[in-house]
């Protein structure tokens, strides 16, 4: 077959069509695809919303008077966020973005977190020392789980969801709640003024770093006993945990900066500057970024966790107490 110059230009003129076309299609999806980082801003009564795709804020949305903790539910596309001097949990349809109920919890609520397949939303509540569990379809609470140790303020689910870690501030323990047993049942002592827990996403091991020791101390899930201290910087903080369960991030709140911790050594191996007053954080679903509230900064910092190197600083509202990604 006898193939001429001018058919041969037009194949190739097709063929850079359709892979241009194709370029196109993919450059939509991964647009689409690119998730959110939500802010609760707890001086301005809203959330900010960061398109991480161009680490911009996108939208600001109004959340009760001072939002605190928050979880995404995918299956529902909601954000669940405690409002504390109302004692209720608001819940925002992203799809709209605007709230659309309002569940009454217990006394000063904090930290918010969502069971692993959506059957419950959690919150702790500080001076009712309880833990809310929450049905996200009726939108009722069902029941709340008292714990021993006082000023509970975060409470998270262990991956498999069997359990639930409390970091009981005033009592430097970390109190486990069996979730089918609807109690607690265990309580582990760590150092003083326990703050933010993060699971490896492999289920082993819980992190926890407690302010007032500068430390964060490494739980065995299947013994539930401390396996690991590690020395952390001034009031340690917050944990975000790499998806590869390499890294466990920890903000230092009075040294403005985050700590790099290797889970295979139990070390630090870099810390970073970041905002003032770096609270709680939260990682990208393909680990690339962290982004970090900075509580007295008014701005969420971005951390690159490829070249270990704080990329960028967003301004968001008045006292950002954490973020979630989705």
């Amino acid at each position: 077959m006898k193939v001429t110059q001018a058919s041969a230009h037009v194949s190739r003129a097709g063929l850079l069509k359709a892979v241009t076309a194709l370029v196109c299609v993919l450059t939509a999806s991964a647009a689409v695809a690119a998730p959110f980082a939500y802010v609760p801003n707890e001086k301005s009564g809203t959330i900010s919303i960061i398109d991480c795709a161009t680490d911009t804020v996108v939208r600001t949305v109004p959340a009760g008077t001072k939002p605190r903790g928050l979880a995404v539910l995918d299956r529902l596309n909601r954000l669940y966020v405690s409002d504390q001097p109302n004692n209720a949990l608001v819940v925002i349809d992203l799809a709209q973005d605007k709230v659309i109920e309002t569940i009454a919890l217990g006394e000063s609520p904090e930290g918010v977190s969502a069971a692993p397949g959506g059957q419950y939303i959690i919150a702790a509540s500080e001076v009712s020392n309880a833990i809310s569990f929450i049905d996200p379809v009726s939108k009722k609470k069902l029941f709340a789980v008292k714990t021993r140790g006082e000023n509970p303020e975060h409470a998270v689910f262990s991956v498999d969801g069997k359990w639930v870690y409390v970091s009981a501030e005033e009592a430097d323990t970390v109190d486990i709640i069996d979730v089918a047993q609807r109690k607690q049942v265990n309580s582990i002592k760590v150092g003083k003024r326990p703050r933010g827990i993060g699971f490896l996403p492999n289920g082993k091991t819980a992190y926890v770093a407690s302010e007032l020791a500068n430390t964060v101390y490494a739980i065995d899930v299947a013994t539930q006993k401390v396996v690991a201290s590690i020395p952390a910087g001034n009031f340690s903080n917050g944990i975000a945990v790499a998806p590869d369960s390499s890294r466990v991030y920890v903000s230092n709140g009075k040294d403005a900066s985050v700590s790099v911790i290797d889970t295979a050594t139990n070390t630090i191996i870099k810390t970073l500057a970041v905002g003032k007053r770096p609270w709680n954080m939260a990682i990208t679903p393909d680990g690339k970024k962290l982004y970090v509230a900075n509580g007295r900064s008014n701005s969420v910092s971005v951390i690159d966790t490829e070249r270990l190197e704080t990329v960028g600083e967003i301004a968001v509202g008045e006292m950002p107490w954490g973020v979630v990604v989705h």
